[in-house]
C-alpha cells in the first residue's frame, strides 16, 4: 500500500485531538467543527476530518449525518462497560505476560515501574493523573507489564480502552476533593508479576482498575446533579 501524502498529517491532527479529548480540554458533548479545528491547529481540512473519522472508531468521538462530529458524551454506562472490557482484557493479557516473559520483560518492568515511582516521588501530593508527564509513565508501566503478552490484537484492543478510560480518570479528578494516589498498589502489581504469581497479580490488577468505577460514577453524578 503506497502511504498518503496526507497520512503525517493526520497523524498530527491525530494526536492533538485525542490529547485534548482525553484530557478533557475538549469537553464531553462539545461540537467538534472541522473548519474551527483547522484555524486551531493550522490544518487543512482533510488530515481535521479523516482524524476525526478514526477518533469516532477509537469511540471518543461520535459523528451524525445531521449534526457532524462532537466529543462523545461521558456516561456511567459507558465506563462501566469500558471498566467490564479493560478487565477482561487486561487481565487476559497479564496472565499470558507472565506465562511468556522472559528476563529483558522484567527489566523492562523494573525500569517502567522506577520512572513511574521517580515522578511520583517529584510530585509528591496532589492529582497525579492530571499532571501529562505522569499519565505517560503511568500507562507505559500497566503496558510494560503486558508486553510479553503474544496477541497484537488483544494488545491495540487494551490500547484504545486504556486511553477511554483515561478521560474518565482525569473528568473523575477535576471532581475529586481527595488526591488518590496509586504507588503500593502499582508496586504489589509489579512484585507479583515479577514473582510469577499470575493468580495474585491478576487479582490485584482486576481490583486496580475496579477501585476506580466507584469514584468516578460518584464525580459524574455529582456532575449531572449540578446540571439539573
Amino acid at each position: 500500500m503506497i502511504p498518503s501524502p496526507n497520512s503525517p498529517l493526520i497523524d498530527v491532527a491525530l494526536t492533538k485531538m485525542k490529547k485534548a479529548i482525553v484530557c478533557c480540554e475538549l469537553a464531553p458533548g462539545e461540537k467538534l467543527k472541522v473548519a474551527e479545528l483547522s484555524k486551531i491547529y493550522g490544518l487543512s481540512s482533510s488530515p481535521i476530518r479523516e482524524a476525526l473519522n478514526r477518533l469516532t472508531q477509537d469511540g471518543v468521538v461520535e459523528a451524525s449525518d445531521n449534526k457532524g462530529f462532537r466529543v462523545a458524551p461521558i456516561s456511567t454506562a459507558d465506563f462501566r462497560d469500558i471498566t467490564r472490557m479493560r478487565c477482561l482484557l487486561e487481565c487476559e493479557a497479564l496472565g499470558d505476560a507472565i506465562q511468556y516473559g522472559d528476563d529483558a520483560w522484567e527489566a523492562d518492568v523494573l525500569g517502567a515501574f522506577h520512572r513511574l515511582n521517580l515522578i511520583e516521588k517529584k510530585l509528591g501530593s496532589g492529582e497525579l493523573v492530571l499532571d501529562d508527564e505522569w499519565s505517560t509513565r503511568h500507562k507505559a508501566f500497566h503496558f510494560a507489564l503486558f508486553a510479553a503478552c503474544p496477541s497484537p490484537l488483544m494488545l491495540k484492543m487494551i490500547d484504545s480502552l486504556f486511553d477511554r478510560a483515561e478521560r474518565y480518570r482525569r473528568f473523575s479528578a477535576k471532581q475529586r476533593i481527595t488526591p488518590r494516589h496509586k504507588g503500593n498498589e502499582h508496586q504489589e502489581l509489579m512484585e507479583a508479576a515479577l514473582a510469577r504469581d499470575a493468580e495474585k497479580a491478576v487479582t490485584l490488577l482486576r481490583n486496580h482498575i475496579q477501585d476506580t468505577l466507584g469514584r468516578t460514577v460518584e464525580a459524574i453524578e455529582r456532575q449531572q446533579a449540578t446540571l439539573q
